[in-house]
């Protein structure tokens, strides 16, 4: 009877330890990567950009990326990369945030940004301002200066004028083609996003695509997710969209991943489409990759919305997707991986 149990106890033992283990992923120690977007849509065809027009679009993609890259070859944080790859296409005509914002109804800007960080979760959003050069920075200003996570108004320029965030006069934001587009729509009781199909009314080569966004990781496996827009053309009612909501268009945690999103703001914020990205990673198991595709071919789509997002997963990888024909984006990593693309998605 001994003889038998020591006989099962050893077999469990030898089996057990010779039984091979499934290899859990890891981060490569020391590892960072940025991804950008500078807006997704169904106009973003090779038919409607001519190929001067998408080298100027590379090229900017490509000055954003390389702005927050530099940060974090240096081993500077997430926070302070993203900032500066959003800044460079916020200070940028070609984009729908900062200088390239679109105008409302009254002929002026209503800018929305935020910033998330995901070690702490904690997080900062303007909505509905103007006058100020840069969003993100006062993003960023309201994350890390104040006890809010979301101002608006009049009350988000106060506070950011209070640490010395560059405010610009009207004129700063004025081009003569987006002064045109809201002319066209102005009467007609309708909205247009920055990132709807072709219309033979209106250039598409100097057409400028939407919200602009960026995710970072850095060297301490820190994730940072940040968004800027300049929302829709003609809007009405103080309309504020997912950008600035955090969970919808904007949102980071170390456990799973940073998500920046753009596209049509409230199907986004109907399905919390960030965080529901997240979720679907910590608690189905599902991969980057899988949670990206259902949330936007089977919660956003079937609503009736478009767009896309960007994200960077715990391990330091980088993913994207959309359901319009296009998205501008970029990502760059420290094993040497770099891309920038327009058009569909090439593996």
């Amino acid at each position: 009877m001994r003889l038998s149990i020591l006989l099962f106890v050893f077999s469990i033992t030898f089996f057990s330890c010779d039984s091979p283990k499934k290899k859990e992923k890891v981060r490569e120690p020391n590892s960072f990567a940025i991804v950008i977007h500078g807006g997704a849509g169904g106009g973003i065809k090779r038919d409607n950009i001519s190929e001067e027009r998408q080298e100027i679009y590379k090229q900017k993609l490509e000055e954003a990326i390389n702005a927050g890259y530099a940060i974090l070859e240096k081993g500077g944080n997430s926070q302070d990369a993203i900032q500066a790859a959003i800044t460079v296409m916020e200070d940028s005509p070609l984009f729908n945030a900062g200088k390239g914002s679109v105008y409302n109804s009254e002929g002026n800007q209503e800018m929305d940004a935020a910033i998330m960080n995901g070690k702490t979760l904690n997080s900062g959003a303007i909505a509905g301002v103007n006058h100020i050069k840069n969003p993100i920075l006062a993003a960023r200003i309201v994350m890390d200066s104040s006890k809010h996570v979301m101002l608006s108004g009049k009350g988000a320029v106060i506070l950011a004028e209070k640490y010395g965030i560059e405010l610009v006069d009207s004129t700063y934001f004025y081009d003569e083609r987006r002064i045109n587009q809201l002319k066209r729509i102005q009467g007609k009781e309708k909205t247009q996003l920055d990132h709807t199909a072709y219309n033979p009314e209106f250039d598409l080569q100097d057409h400028k695509y939407g919200t602009v966004g960026a995710v970072a990781t850095d060297k301490d496996g820190n994730i940072t997710a940040g968004t800027s827009t300049g929302g829709m053309t003609n809007k009405k009612y103080g309309r504020i969209g997912d950008v600035p909501v955090i969970g919808a268009g904007t949102y980071a945690n170390n456990a799973t991943c940073g998500i920046s999103a753009t596209g049509t703001g409230e199907y986004f914020i109907r399905t919390v489409a960030s965080h529901e990205v997240s979720s679907l990673i910590q608690y189905k198991n599902q991969t980057p990759k899988e949670a990206l595709h259902h949330v936007l071919f089977n919660q956003i789509e079937p609503l009736g919305g478009e767009g896309g997002m960007i994200l960077i997963d715990k391990y330091g990888d980088v993913y994207w997707d959309f359901n319009s024909s296009g998205m501008f984006r970029a990502y760059k990593k420290s094993n040497g991986d770099a891309k920038t693309e327009m058009f569909e998605i090439t593996e």
